[in-house]
Formats: C-alpha cells, structure tokens, sequence
C-alpha cells in the first residue's frame, strides 16, 4: 500500500505545516456552515421573504468588498498569523451575540444584519490572509494546486454535512445551539496556527498609502490578461448565477413542503457535488488545461440549475442538485489556483483580494436581485434563468475558455519565483 504523501491525491499533505492548517479550516468550516444555514432560516422563518434573505447575504457580503482592499494589502505587509488570530476571537464573539440573542427572545431583523456586517468586515482581513497562508505553508510549492483543491474539498464536505447537521440541531435544540458550535469551532485554527512550526516572519515595512499599493494589484492586472479575464467570468457568475442559494428556503418550505431538515438537505447535496468536484480537482494530473474544465463546469452549473429550478420531485431534482455544486464550486477553485499560480509572490494578497471583490462585491448584490426577483415570478423561475444566464456566459468566453491551454505545473512556480528573485535584486 502507497503511503499517503505518495498518493496524488493527498500529496499536500506531506507538509506537516499544511495538515495542522486543514484541520483547523475543517473544523471551523463546519461550524460556519452551520451558523449560516441557521441565520438564513431563522430570517426566513421570521419573515417569509426571499427579498430579506438576500438583504441578510448582502449586509454580510458586501462589507467584504468594501474593506477587502485593505486586507489584500494587509496580507501582503503584515504578519498574516496576528491577523487571522484576531479575526478568529472576532468571530467568536460575533458567534457568541447571535446565541444571546435567539437565548434572551431579542432576535430580530436589524440585529441580525448589524451583526452580519460585522462579520463581512472580520472576513475582509480573514479571507485574503488565509488564503494567502497556503502558499507558506505548503513545503513543496509543486503542492500549491493541490492543497488548494484539498481546501476547497474540505469546504465542499462542510457545506454538505454543515447544513444537513444545522438542520438536525435547528429542529431538536434551536439556532442558539449552532451559533455556539461556531464560536467553539473557531478554535481549531487558532489551535493549529499554535502548532505550526514556520520561521519568524520577516517584517515589512512600507511608506506607501494602503490606497497606492492596492492601486497597483488593478495595474499588475492590466498586464496578466488570464488572470483578468477569470476574475471577470468569475464576478459575472458571482453576480448574475451563483446567488441561486437566495431562494432555497423557498424551495425547502414551499415547492417541497419541508422544514428545516428539509433546507439542510437541499444544501447538503450541493455539498455532495461541491466535493465531488473539488476531489476531482485534486486529483487531476499536472498540465491539466484549467481553462477547459473551468467551461465544462460552467456548463454543467447552467444545466443543473434548469433542471432544479423545473422538477418538481424531490429525489430527482437532488441529483441536479449535486450537478449544480459540482458547477460552483469549481468556479472559485479553479479561479483561485489561476490567480495563485499566476501572480507573483509580492502582488499575491492583493491579487486575491480583488478575486474576492469580485465575489463579495457581486454575490450580496446578486442575493438582493435575485430575492427581489423571486417574489415577481416565482424561484422555480428565477433558477431557471440564472442556469440559461450560466450557458450564455460559457457561449461569451467560449474563446477564452477553450483557446490555448493554460496548464499548471511545477515550471509556473518557479518561473514565478525567479521573477520575484530578480525584482528584488533590482531594488
């Protein structure tokens, strides 16, 4: 029997620094899940309204954006490990109010938001930080792409048994229960950054305004025509097709006359195609074309989409269910292991900080459209346009898409690092 860092498939996994970071993602990703499920539900629960389900996506979301800028260039000139420590005691308290609140009867609507826009302001910092990490703590930087399909997998698994363990406990103990799960999931990162053994981080000293250094991740893109054009389709489907998610509470309680459980499960065989994916992902020999699966995928979001938003029977319309989450979740971890891969090192955290403007920028606007879109004509409907939306986004950069193959390899890595190596002899 091979051993497991001679498997492709857990090759990231050689890097003892990178393991104690999956666990500690992978159990605050489940506690995430969880929150989130139970915040859409209780929302709907208290309102019955698609259109403030997507206000409650957005006053989390769309601080995102707004600050996102400021932790790109905070993960690019600061010492990540404080920056995610602090975000993570950020979090447990945010977890901690929101149980207060469900224990205490205090529940509603504004709370709700104010608290969730403390939350995108905390993920702001988070997200590029964290993202930004995997590359130091992956040994081997042939590894990248595979641990950051592994995270992504590890993501994808949350988000099927999150919402379906959110459901359970919603049902049998309430939404105070899972927002504490949360708060206590938050320690396994911290937790894991405690146990990692890294060199001390060099400081960074910069006089150049935050706005001036970010500036200059819009103009490194000018120039890095792949990367620019898969934030683009990226934003465009953030926008326009994967806020789907909007209204399937409507689906869980209306169309399939469920509850709580019900919704969990809707999510979780999402979930089930969002791993499925990202296994595959992991999985895929180097030199895959990234862009060809990137169109495939889209392909198969628009289908599975359509196909969900028309059937009417509950078992087969989980089976495009889990087509559709194959379909999205690919495109954000094919998107990032374009922009990882392709940036250089010292514009890193500010590359992916756009990447996630343009998710947080479009998706909490898409949320509002999309719910207030759904009370118009119906969310069987409204899916069903956002999967024609996701095919004719594939027809539009269909020559992107499929032109020149874009591989990933070993070569990229180090052609990247030279570059950097010959940038600072310069200065």
């Amino acid at each position: 029997m091979k051993k497991i860092s001679e498997l492709n498939l857990f090759r990231a996994f050689r890097s003892s620094n990178y393991t104690l970071y999956f666990i500690g993602r992978s159990v605050s990703q489940f506690g995430t899940w969880m929150q989130r499920t139970a915040v859409i539900w209780v929302v709907y629960s208290m309102t019955h309204s698609a259109f403030l389900i997507g206000v409650t996506i957005f006053a989390e979301q769309f601080p995102s954006f707004l600050f996102s800028f400021v932790g790109g260039v905070a993960a690019d000139r600061y010492n990540r490990y404080p920056i995610i420590r602090i975000t993570q005691i950020a979090s447990i308290v945010q977890a901690v109010l929101l149980a207060i609140l469900v224990v205490t009867g205090h529940m509603i609507i504004w709370m709700i938001l104010v608290l969730s826009v403390i939350l995108g302001i905390i993920n702001a910092f988070d997200v590029p930080a964290r993202q930004s990490l995997i590359h130091e703590v992956v040994a081997d930087q042939a590894d990248l792409p595979n641990a950051v399909a592994l995270t992504t997998a590890m993501a994808s698994l949350a988000q099927m048994l999150g919402p379906a363990l959110s459901g359970i406990v919603l049902s049998a103990f309430g939404a105070a229960v899972c927002f504490l799960i949360n708060a206590a999931s938050f320690g396994g990162v911290m937790l894991s950054l405690i146990l990692m053994k890294l060199p001390p981080p060099t400081p960074k000293k910069s006089e150049r305004k935050i706005i001036n250094e970010f500036k200059e991740g819009f103009i490194y893109l000018k120039e890095a025509r792949v990367i620019r054009l898969t934030i683009l389709l990226l934003a465009l489907v953030s926008l326009l097709v994967l806020p789907y998610n909007t209204v399937l509470p409507v689906f869980a309680k209306v169309i399939f006359k469920g509850d709580a459980t019900t919704f969990g499960y809707i999510n979780s065989f999402i979930g089930a195609g969002a791993i499925a994916g990202t296994i595959y992902l992991a999985s895929r020999k180097s030199g895959s074309n990234l862009k060809q699966i990137l169109f495939v995928s889209t392909i198969m979001l628009g289908i599975g989409l359509i196909c969900f938003g028309l059937i009417k029977n509950f078992p087969l319309a989980m089976f495009f269910a889990v087509l559709a989450g194959f379909g999205s979740i690919a495109q954000f971890t094919i998107s990032n292991i374009i922009v990882q891969s392709q940036s250089e090192p010292h514009m890193r955290g500010r590359v992916i900080s756009i990447l996630l403007m343009a998710i947080f920028g479009m998706a909490p606007l898409g949320s509002v459209i999309t719910g207030a879109v759904s009370e118009r004509i119906g969310a069987p409907i409204t899916v069903v346009v956002q999967g024609i939306i996701a095919l004719v986004l594939a027809l539009v950069f269909i020559k992107f898409l499929t032109g020149r193959t874009m591989p990933y390899s070993k070569s990229d890595i180090l052609s990247h690092e030279t570059e950097e190596e010959i940038v600072e002899s310069r200065r």
